[in-house]
C-alpha cells in the first residue's frame, strides 16, 4: 500500500527545512508537498519507506505526524 504522511510545524522554516532533507534524502520531489500557508509538509510514500520519511520529519521538531491510507483523487 501507499501512505500519505502529514507532518504540521510551528513555523514555514522548520517546514521548508523538513521538505529540503527529504529531497537530498532522494525522496521524488513530485511525491512531497510543502503547504506554505498551514506550515505542512506532505509525502506520499509506499508502506517500506513511511518509517524512514516519519525519522526525517520529526528531526525538525514537527507539532505533529500523521499517516494515513493514500487515495488517489
Amino acid at each position: 500500500m501507499t501512505q500519505t504522511v502529514t507532518a504540521a510545524y510551528g513555523s514555514i522554516d522548520k517546514a521548508a527545512n523538513a521538505f529540503d532533507e527529504l529531497v537530498s534524502e532522494g525522496f521524488p520531489r513530485e511525491k512531497l508537498f510543502l503547504d506554505k500557508e498551514t506550515n505542512e509538509v506532505k509525502v506520499i510514500v509506499p508502506d517500506t519507506s513511511q518509517p524512514e520519511v516519519e525519522e526525517v520529519l520529526k528531526r525538525h521538531e514537527p507539532d505533529e505526524v500523521q499517516s494515513r491510507p493514500y487515495q488517489e483523487q
